[in-house]
């Protein structure tokens, strides 16, 4: 890790640790505050010795803990030197990275983080600027029909080489056989979806703007979070851009009508913040991203969360962003087990995104919003083989493939 990164993480680190005397402080606020409700006015002078010494004691513990975390890691970065790698040098490093963004990418946005990663296409694990010579220098047998892909939340470029040891990746299948030039972007997911779909349009518009050759046709491939961010870029950008050349959009594990799990945590915040003594153990669960946040409900756009409290109890809903009609829209879900029409299967989908969410339907018996044709489910596989798994692979190159007329321009 280079110096800025060693006290990048540290600032994390002194966070928690503040945090976590926090946590204690407010416990034992909660615990006092019942003990004194229920001795009554006889305990106010008790009551207030007490205030005085507990907010010094813990104030001091709060400074102490953030302070000699950050204050060690400060000083263990100025060993470091430059000649030392990034961490985003290797696999390893970059999914540390990826994590990292997905749980705190806006607090390392606004904190001009040296862990961010901020939206960029990607190249043996280097950004690659979208100007010419950049694009040039970095695919040198360029295609005129691009494949991008749009990895989810906590994840990085690298996602989409998962098992890569047996099966071969997507996009060198689809480069090989297809002709189709894989392009790959990574992305800080901590952000709001809509902010990531907005600078994912920005940055298609200048690759397509500065491609080597000219480009006849686009296709997104985004899992879970990915395919809304696809879809906010496609939602901001202008008619007349790049969009025109969008035929194909194909979304893998994509919670359209929202995450599950995500939802769990809004519901354990609201149970933790019932009672004073466990109104603290909230606290950790709302720093959620905003990313994250958004992910609970498939939020695509800014209208989606303005002026909405992102810890509202399950009623913030978001606005319905109409797919792009001038393209065909693709949607594969999984579950865990065998049997596609399973009890089991459909309550608990792949265990992060459940199919009716991946096919973007709304309430029992709403019609699907395209030819059945268009809808694909795994059994017996988890939100993650959708990253790369022959049976996906093979449906991709289907959809592809079998010439079916694409809707007119707009």
């Amino acid at each position: 890790m280079r110096s800025e990164e060693v006290r990048a993480l540290g600032d994390i680190a002194g966070d928690a640790a503040a945090g976590l005397a926090a946590q204690v402080r407010d416990v034992h606020g909660g615990v006092a505050d019942r003990v004194f409700g229920l001795l009554g006015p006889t305990a106010a002078p008790v009551r207030l010795v007490h205030d005085r010494i507990a907010s010094r004691v813990y104030g001091s513990a709060y400074a102490l803990a953030g302070g000699l975390v950050r204050r060690g890691a400060f000083a263990y970065g100025l060993t470091r030197g430059e000649c030392h790698g990034a961490l985003g040098d290797s696999v390893r490093g970059r999914a540390v990275l990826g994590a990292f963004n997905g749980a705190w990418g806006d607090r390392l946005r606004s904190g001009a983080s040296a862990l961010e990663t901020p939206m960029a296409l990607r190249v043996l694990g280097r950004d690659v600027p979208p100007d010419a010579a950049a694009l040039a220098a970095a695919y040198p047998d360029p295609g005129a029909r691009l494949v991008v892909f749009v990895h989810g939340l906590g994840e990085t470029e690298d996602a989409w080489r998962l098992r890569a040891a047996r099966h071969q990746p997507y996009g060198d299948r689809l480069r090989s056989e297809l002709g189709y030039t894989p392009l790959y972007v990574n992305y800080n997911s901590g952000l709001h979806i809509s902010s990531n779909g907005r600078a994912l349009g920005a940055l298609m518009e200048q690759v397509v703007a500065s491609w080597p050759v000219a480009v006849g046709e686009i296709a997104f491939v985004g899992h879970s979070m990915g395919g809304l961010v696809a879809r906010g870029a496609l939602a901001y950008a202008e008619p007349g851009s790049w969009r025109e050349q969008v035929r194909h959009v194909f979304m893998l594990g994509t919670p359209h009508r929202g995450a599950p799990l995500e939802l769990a945590a809004n519901l354990a915040c609201h149970a933790l913040s019932a009672l004073p003594e466990t109104r603290p153990f909230a606290t950790p669960i709302k720093v959620r991203s905003a990313g994250v946040k958004d992910l609970g409900y498939g939020y695509v756009v800014d209208a989606d969360w303005k002026g909405n409290d992102p810890d509202a109890f399950w009623t913030n809903t978001g606005t319905v962003v109409p797919f792009l009609t001038s393209a065909n829209h693709y949607f594969v879900s999984a579950t865990i087990t065998r049997e596609a029409d399973h009890l089991v299967g459909r309550a608990i989908g792949d265990l992060l995104v459940l199919r009716p969410s991946a096919w973007s339907q709304g309430g029992r018996g709403e019609q699907l919003q395209f030819d059945l044709d268009h809808y694909r489910h795994l059994g017996g596989a988890s939100h993650f083989d959708l990253l790369n798994h022959p049976a996906v692979y093979a449906q991709l190159r289907r959809w592809l493939t079998v010439g079916r007329e694409l809707p007119a321009a707009v």
